[in-house]
């Protein structure tokens, strides 16, 4: 499961839960290719808060250690942990907020797409 993060129709982030289309491939069920341009680690520490902001460009996020909580104009919250997968496609509108919690920083792993 994916959580995609995009812009709706009136201007706010919305969540979305997706399922990317397996298919067997003779050996295991792979999701189709996709093209990225590279993969950026980065370390937020435990208090790091980004106030509204948009999505830089099309993104997956994986989260790889820590947690990090996503906040919509709504006032829906979501929390996403290690093994969580995020692609973050709110480009324009009113954005969203990104908070880390607890007392470990979050590591995560950045696929800007192409």
């Amino acid at each position: 499961m994916i959580v995609r993060l995009y812009t709706g129709n009136d201007g706010e982030s919305h969540f979305e839960e997706i399922t990317p289309a397996f298919a067997w491939d003779g050996r295991v069920e792979r999701a189709p290719l996709e093209n990225a341009r590279a993969v950026i680690f980065s370390r937020h520490p435990a208090d790091h808060f980004m106030d509204w902001h948009h999505a830089p460009r099309r993104q997956y996020v994986i989260m790889l250690s820590g947690q990090m909580e996503i906040g919509i104009g709504d006032g829906t919250v979501r929390r996403f942990g290690a093994g969580d997968v995020l692609l973050a496609e709110d480009l324009t509108g009113h954005g969203h907020t990104t908070r880390v919690v607890g007392n470990s920083p979050r590591f995560s792993a950045t696929v800007p797409l192409a």
